[in-house]
């Protein structure tokens, strides 16, 4: 499981021309799911996301996490982070799950994120054609993979 998260001043999902997720203060999640993610993986990434240390405390130094600055989040399926480039130009995205078993990992996930923030999380729609717009704070965006975590 990847995720891209971006550290946010705003953001909003729109579907058709329709604001379907809008947060301040927070994090947008892209979410990337494989076939060979599990229950582990999203225990373990929704934790370490929530709890990542990268919010500037009253010294202006990144030390406080989504949980304690009480921020938002969006979550945002997507397969393009398991593209390989590998071989040739077109991008193979063999590794990314079919819908019938990522949407049900992506729901857990953002279940889970939800128990550990204590708070509903904003989200895209899955398989839609989405336009995600975003107030990148810092910037700061970071890469997290479950398969790194050992």
């Amino acid at each position: 499981m990847k995720a891209v998260i971006q550290r946010v001043s705003k953001a909003s999902v729109t579907i058709k021309n329709k604001k379907v997720a809008d947060i301040q203060q927070g994090l947008l999640i892209l979410l990337g799911i494989e076939d060979l993610d599990t229950m582990e993986d999203i225990n373990w990434l929704s934790k370490k996301i929530v709890n990542l240390r990268i919010f500037n405390d009253e010294n202006n130094i990144m030390n406080n996490s989504l949980l304690e600055i009480q921020g938002d989040a969006i979550v945002v399926s997507q397969f393009t982070l398991h593209a390989s480039t590998k071989k040739g130009n077109r991008p193979s995205y063999i590794k990314a799950s079919k819908p019938e078993s990522a949407i049900p990992m992506y729901e857990k996930f953002i279940t889970q994120i939800e128990n550990v923030l204590g708070k509903k999380v904003e989200t895209g729609e899955f398989g839609a054609d989405m336009k995600v717009e975003l107030l990148n704070d810092g910037p700061v965006t970071i890469i997290i993979d479950s398969k790194d975590k050992k």
